[in-house]
């Protein structure tokens, strides 16, 4: 487990035993490919990615691992969440269960369009 705050996310994911590693960087690279112009970046001390804002971030827990998509990501997939511990922002999928990538890819393209719808509707700053 890690006990101070990572430069990357490659060096989050080496903190941890091999099997884990293996879920990690698996999530990550679902990620990436779900939203290829995300950003990588380490904030509140775990892996995020960024694109018009936090778009998703994920960490590795003593037997679980927690995906935070954002409240209105989990209401969405509230149905195919039911057989995992959720709460209004968080997921967690058991380390002794298979991890659900198709799931997490949904969920990740669901917050791409969440952000880029609201990035559009977002008003310019006036220039001063």
């Amino acid at each position: 487990m890690q006990t101070k705050t990572p430069k990357d996310i490659d060096e989050y994911i080496a903190g941890f035993p091999k099997d884990v590693q293996k879920t990690l960087s698996r999530i990550r690279s679902t990620i990436r490919r779900a939203a290829p112009k995300a950003e990588e970046a380490i904030s509140y001390q775990i892996p995020t990615f960024r694109l018009n804002g936090n778009l998703i971030h994920f960490a590795a827990y003593k037997n679980h691992i927690g995906l935070y998509p954002a409240p209105r990501a989990v209401e969405k997939f509230k149905k195919e969440l039911e057989r995992y511990g959720s709460s209004k922002a968080t997921i967690k999928f058991p380390l002794d269960e298979p991890v659900p990538y198709d799931l997490i890819k949904k969920i990740v393209e669901f917050r791409v369009k969440q952000n880029s719808e609201k990035a559009k509707n977002r008003t310019p700053a006036k220039k001063r």
